[in-house]
């Protein structure tokens, strides 16, 4: 259930490949910070003009962003050649850390630029 706040809208999407993604690039714009982790999302946002940070913490940005694309599709290339077989690690409390710090800093950020 999605609680009844006025900064929380439940969007529905028609059914399709990327159709959610699509949507939220499409509503993204310069100012906003977008949490993901997936990867080719977070490159699109960041393109539309948002700020991007994984929920562990990492920011993409333009010195990382690239890096971070590139072993996300060299990983899903060795995935489906059978290289690699084990997933994601778990989320610690050290992630859960550093994506608090980085969110605050996106938020100062965004505020001295008058995003906020």
């Amino acid at each position: 259930m999605v609680p009844p706040v006025p900064w929380i809208e439940r969007v529905l999407v028609p059914a399709g490949f990327d159709a959610a993604d699509d949507w939220i690039v499409e509503n993204t714009r310069s100012g906003d910070i977008v949490v993901t982790a997936d990867i080719p999302l977070a490159d699109r946002c960041f393109k539309a003009g948002a700020a991007v940070i994984t929920p562990d913490g990492r920011v993409l940005d333009q010195h990382s962003i690239g890096m971070v694309l590139a072993t996300r599709n060299l990983l899903t290339d060795l995935r489906a050649a059978g290289e690699i077989t084990s997933g994601a690690k778990a989320f610690s409390a050290r992630d859960r850390s550093s994506f608090l710090s980085s969110l605050d800093a996106a938020v100062h950020q965004w505020k001295k630029k008058g995003f906020v």
